[in-house]
């Protein structure tokens, strides 16, 4: 799918009350408990967030932050696995199956968007995954159906940029004519329009330049290739072991549990051999 059609979001800063009702419909469709109200940044539990901002008049408006599935996105391109991918609808989504909690994907984002289950007994990277199974069904994502005032929109990457320059065109007193998110690192498909420069008040990162950040991870690793050759052998070894040790655990568990049940140890084990 060519970029320009791959599914997109569009935020306006003009036409946000702050109702949160975007962050209430995520953390519905995700299953995550909690009030939504409370919701001050992202988390585990919490992909999207709704705060305050001023304009250089002091006027009140209000901005979301959430992951901007970047058009060639770094965390991906870090991702030794391949558990982060983006797809080629526009979502950039996860795999735990394949995640091996390296967590260079949270170190990689020029955004600081993942999040890690540092409290949960099985961790996993959290992130916005664009509702990519109602994209896939041809529906909107959640926040963008429930946004009261359509702040929040959803389509096609090409026609949500046409439709902000049309705004720009008719309300040009209403916005500072710049789309944050059409070019800024080779593109992202979450995009914003503001009445002053988003890059300067809303704290979103403004010095990354416009080329995609993962040419220059692989412009200095082709310099280096065995470290690159080593680097990921290492990772792929990393990754064997870590399930390894999770199939060594089940192994331990059923067998303590066959000799507290006084069950015989099978495959001709004894109850002395230890794994």
């Amino acid at each position: 799918m060519e970029t320009g059609k791959q599914h997109a979001i569009l935020f306006d800063l003009t036409r946000c009350s702050g109702c949160g009702e975007c962050v209430a419909a995520c953390m519905k469709k995700q299953g995550f408990e909690g009030d939504y109200e409370q919701v001050t940044d992202m988390s585990a539990t919490s992909y999207t967030y709704v705060r305050e901002v001023l304009a250089p008049d002091d006027e009140e408006f209000y901005c979301r932050n959430l992951c901007r599935h970047c058009v060639d996105p770094t965390c991906a391109s870090v991702c030794p696995v391949t558990a982060i991918v983006k797809t080629a609808e526009g979502p950039v989504v996860y795999d735990a199956d394949k995640c091996m909690g390296c967590r260079y994907c949270m170190t990689a984002c020029p955004f600081n968007v993942p999040r890690y289950e540092w409290d949960s007994a099985n961790p996993q990277v959290r992130k916005c995954d664009m509702c990519h199974d109602l994209l896939a069904k041809g529906e909107a994502t959640a926040c963008s159906e429930e946004c009261p005032n359509e702040a929040t929109v959803c389509g096609p990457r090409d026609e949500l940029i046409a439709d902000a320059r049309q705004r720009f065109e008719e309300e040009p007193e209403s916005y500072h004519p710049h789309i944050y998110g059409e070019h800024e690192i080779g593109g992202t498909n979450v995009m914003f329009i503001s009445p002053f420069p988003a890059e300067q008040l809303l704290g979103f990162v403004d010095k990354l330049g416009n080329e995609p950040l993962p040419q220059n991870t692989w412009r200095v690793l082709s310099k280096i290739p065995t470290i690159a050759v080593f680097a990921g052998a290492t990772m792929g070894a990393l990754w064997w072991l870590t399930g390894r040790r999770d199939e060594v655990r089940a192994h331990e568990a059923a067998r303590k549990a066959r000799r507290k049940n006084g069950k015989p140890q099978h495959n001709g084990q004894s109850q002395s051999e230890e794994v």
